[in-house]
């Protein structure tokens, strides 16, 4: 389960690890005996009793295949602990570690933090291409520097509630945004000075409604080839935002619609809004599937790609992809076993759909995808066709973390506020900042 408040926890305690360790390396050689008997220490951040047990039941049948090689594992992990560990070093430090916080790669690849994993990659035959969608190899690397893969991922798409949708004489999801737009209004029903059903929540702290969720279904480019900001340069940017105030505009005003939101329940707990019926419409991501059956949501729940910009027709199907990844410690003095669990976790496709078919995500290779053993409903389905699509894509590598998005976020907190009165000047403004926050950690 992601959502960007949970991704970005720990961005700034990363960055200030970049800071500390750019250009620096304190990996060991990789010359330990895997073949021996040995203990690996593996540290991750899932902590749900049905999480931890999938976790360990992938240990095991790791620890079946390679009876040698035990492995210590670990759980709650937040990238607070994992930073405090790595420069630490020692003996108590981890060999193997997991993280949520995919807006991090890029401060764990260029700090070292995390070791290169191309020369195991190449000693163990595996071509990347064949094994992994391009969009997770994209986040698994920083600069041309893999020092993560993909466990499991997340594909983003819509939600929406078939019974209302049946009421208010709608056929089918939209496919653009115009749309959208205009089914979202339809099923708006106003009470008072609120509402007993408003038919999406547009408002950016509308849990995964973010700026960069919703910038994905334009394809931006966040930074320009020698690494600059280019949120004003970039029309799609503008064009988000200009989007997502009108739609708050158009269901009653942020205020109102702020006061509205008050009322939700947590994110990931049974009051969801959109398992209520709060909400007709959410952007979320496949775990969501599950946790609407075991709150005992009582409509029939309707899943689809987010519809796309107007212009961009021919892109639906695309989404906002994320996802867990995993790395060998730059301070381990055990690699080769631990590239054995790494190895295994990521590219053994039973692992990989037993997890997945656990905790309800996608799985994160290309034959784990298409496994019959992949419990995929319709409705999972579509998941698996975003994960897939040409056009998906996610939130670009950055050594500071994910702090620029956290900018662009904080300016879309004001824009969406009536705070911004001039939308390409704000843009340019948040790129000069995001520009003096990288050169920071240079």
């Amino acid at each position: 389960m992601r959502s960007f408040t949970r991704a970005v926890i720990g961005t700034a305690a990363v960055a200030l690890l970049a800071t500390a360790c750019t250009g620096t390396s304190n990996a060991p050689q990789a010359d330990d005996d895997a073949t021996k008997d040995v203990t690996i220490t593996f540290w991750h951040g899932w902590s749900a009793p049905s999480e931890v047990a999938a976790i360990d039941a992938n240990v095991k049948a790791f620890e079946a295949k390679h009876p040698n090689i035990h492995v210590k594992v670990v759980g709650n992990i937040n990238d607070d602990k994992i930073k405090q560990a790595l420069r630490a070093g020692g003996a108590s430090a981890p060999d193997v570690v997991s993280s949520f916080t995919t807006d991090n790669v890029g401060s764990f690849c260029s700090s070292s933090v995390f070791s290169d994993l191309k020369p195991f990659l190449d000693k163990s035959g595996i071509d990347l291409d064949k094994t992994f969608p391009k969009p997770l190899q994209d986040y698994t690397q920083y600069e041309g520097k893999r020092c993560t893969l993909p466990l499991l991922n997340d594909a983003y798409g819509l939600y929406y509630n078939k019974t209302a949708f049946r009421a208010a004489g709608i056929s089918a999801p939209p496919k653009t945004l115009s749309e959208f737009d205009a089914v979202a209004k339809k099923l708006t029903k106003v009470k008072g000075d609120s509402y007993s059903q408003l038919g999406f929540m547009p408002n950016f702290h509308g849990y995964e409604s973010t700026a960069t969720h919703f910038a994905a279904l334009w394809n931006p480019a966040y930074f320009t080839p020698d690494g600059k900001s280019n949120l004003a340069k970039d029309p799609a940017f503008a064009a988000m935002l200009t989007w997502q105030k009108r739609l708050v505009e158009q269901l009653g005003g942020f205020a109102k619609l702020e006061k509205y939101r008050a009322t939700f329940g947590d994110e990931f707990g049974a009051k969801n809004p959109f398992h209520t019926g709060q909400v007709a419409m959410t952007m979320d991501g496949e775990w969501r599937l599950g946790m609407a059956r075991d709150a005992g949501v009582k409509f029939e729940i309707g899943v689809a790609p987010f519809p796309v910009p107007d212009e961009q027709a021919d892109s639906y199907g695309k989404g906002y992809l994320s996802g867990t990844v995993i790395g060998i410690a730059g301070t381990s003095q055990k690699q080769n076993a631990a590239w054995e669990l790494v190895k295994f976790m990521t590219t053994d496709t039973d692992a990989v759909v037993s997890f997945a078919n656990a905790i309800h995500n996608v799985p994160s290779t290309l034959e784990a995808i298409k496994s019959p053993k992949l419990a995929a409903d319709e409705n999972f389905k579509v998941f698996l066709d975003i994960a897939q699509h040409p056009k998906s894509n996610t939130t670009p590598a950055s050594p500071n973390g994910g702090a620029y998005q956290l900018t662009l976020q904080d300016f879309g907190y004001a824009h969406e506020a009536g705070k911004v009165t001039d939308l390409a000047a704000g843009l340019a403004k948040t790129d000069a900042q995001i520009d003096k926050d990288l050169a920071q950690t240079k």
